[in-house]
């Protein structure tokens, strides 16, 4: 067996209060309604916890033709344009909304920065099914920038009035980046300087950056098109570091191991502690370990549920 290995767990890591949110919006419309529940788009990017919904009677879909007429249907946690929600209406479908409400905070900001007249500014990253919603929510035309180059390139004078609101999973420091390169090239900019990423994304980053510190490595759970977990990669790469994006313990290369005395793992927000407790159990096979969590931030943030679904059980239980 290899030489002895130290596990460091990032704190905090793993779910956070949208992706519980989301998640337990699908599980009690199923104990409300029975199955099937639709929900358009993957609830939040885990393969996991889609699977283990599906499981238990839920149908997931990318688009609202899919779902029979008068079908319950839920909307994913990254949230849906406007033309989605105007769809579910004129075909009469029950809607229960699971976007995190730090996306719909991004949704308002945008709205109101249109309605005062500003070219408003997204930073994210095209095709993200977040940035599609957000694309869709704001009543007025909407740049879409990724990077400093893409400020340059915006079709725009310089004293064109800016607002920006960002994609809540980015990296902070590509972020700053990018606003400091609107700062630069426009004299009006508006904007909510990083707020708009939401703590737990702010949080889990800071925590890669704590880890880094005392490891020779990193691991993090989460799905490859999870957008959180890949920017947990970036931030540890980018203080140069090992780092390796796993879905699960059948991911894991042991030679990625191989002179690691030091690793760290977290994982993103939308990936259960199992998966975590999977992986260290995987390593443990040729590795003797010992693990230890890191101090780190407590996260005490929960969002309720939504009203429709809160007065449906509460029908269900006087039915009862």
């Amino acid at each position: 067996m290899a030489a002895p290995l130290s596990i460091k767990l990032a704190s905090p890591r793993g779910f956070c209060a949208g992706v519980v949110r989301a998640i337990r919006i699908v599980e009690r419309a199923l104990e409300i309604h029975g199955a099937p529940v639709y929900v358009r788009h993957e609830i939040v990017h885990n393969a996991h916890v889609v699977n283990r919904l599906r499981a238990m009677g839920a149908i997931f879909v990318e688009e609202l033709d899919e779902v029979p007429p008068g079908a319950v249907t839920v909307f994913s946690a990254h949230g849906v344009p406007q033309t989605v929600e105007q769809e579910a209406e004129q075909r009469g479908l029950p809607v229960y909304d699971a976007t995190c409400p730090l996306v719909t905070k991004v949704h308002l900001h945008g709205g109101r920065f249109a309605r005062e007249g500003r070219e408003v500014v997204l930073i994210g990253h095209a095709g993200h099914p977040e940035v599609v919603g957000t694309l869709g929510q704001i009543p007025a035309p909407v740049h879409l920038v990724a990077t400093p180059e893409d400020v340059a390139a915006l079709p725009l004078d310089t004293d064109s009035s800016i607002a920006y609101v960002t994609q809540t999973t980015l990296s902070v420091d590509d972020t700053r980046g990018v606003i400091a390169a609107l700062h630069d090239r426009f004299d009006d900019v508006a904007g909510p300087d990083v707020s708009d990423i939401c703590y737990a994304t702010q949080n889990r980053q800071n925590a890669v950056r704590a880890l880094v510190e005392e490891c020779d490595a990193l691991i993090v759970v989460g799905a490859a098109n999870s957008s959180n977990s890949n920017r947990l990669r970036d931030v540890a790469l980018s203080l140069g570091k090992p780092a390796w994006l796993v879905g699960d313990a059948g991911d894991l290369d042991p030679q990625w191991l191989d002179g690691v005395e030091r690793l760290g793992v977290t994982a993103g927000a939308s990936a259960p502690e199992e998966l975590v407790e999977d992986v260290i159990a995987a390593i443990a096979l040729s590795r003797k370990i010992t693990v230890s969590e890191l101090d780190g931030i407590r996260e005490n943030v929960s969002f309720s549920l939504p009203a429709a679904l809160r007065r449906a059980g509460e029908a269900a239980r006087a039915r009862a």
